[in-house]
């Protein structure tokens, strides 16, 4: 019969002994576990699938004629697409950039060419109100573009914020002209 000093000797000699290989094997196991019940609370966090399909959309512009706005919708959240006049353009122009709170050029909200279509999302930047100024006899407030009537914010026709507790201009998407009469938003 072998002894046990002789029986340690051959399982150290021979190898992995059975300990090591149970606890290769336990720590495997529990990696795996883990891993498996990571997956679905990280998934968890992905937008759903409802949103995931309005990543982007196409609206046709052909019919907004000139000094006209619309609202549509993108991601759950409204955007305003308004077709400015050459007057509108003049006035948002003619600010001076000192007066502005958020200062922004029509130019840097608008594509170089497509100076007469302001894209913004139509989300007053207070307190998540959706301002006034796309429909007919709307109050577009004392600056012509948007008014947020909950606290008063008052936007231009470059909607950048003029007066009232908004802190930031409203928040122009990624839109790129798709043609002449469509708008890729998103």
């Amino acid at each position: 019969m072998a002894t046990l000093e002789q029986s340690a000797q051959a399982e150290t000699e021979g190898g992995v002994r059975r300990r090591d290989f149970l606890n290769v094997a336990a720590v495997s196991f529990a990696g795996v576990g883990a891993v498996a019940v990571a997956i679905p609370l990280i998934n968890q966090m992905n937008p759903p699938a409802d949103v995931l399909a309005l990543a982007s959309t196409e609206v046709d512009i052909s019919k907004i004629a000139s000094g006209q706005a619309i609202k549509t919708v993108w991601r759950k959240q409204p955007v305003f697409i308004r077709n400015l006049t050459p007057a509108e353009i003049q006035a948002a122009n003619a600010v001076p950039m000192s007066e502005l709170r958020d200062p922004e050029s029509l130019a840097q909200r608008t594509k170089p060419g497509k100076a007469n279509w302001l894209i913004t999302l139509g989300v007053c930047t207070h307190l998540g109100c959706v301002p006034l100024g796309v429909g007919e006899g709307e109050n577009r407030g004392p600056f012509g573009g948007y008014f947020c009537p909950c606290h008063g914010s008052a936007y231009d026709t470059a909607a950048r914020i003029r007066q009232g507790p908004a802190p930031k201009n409203l928040m122009v998407p990624n839109y790129e002209f798709v043609s002449d009469t469509t708008v890729r938003i998103g």
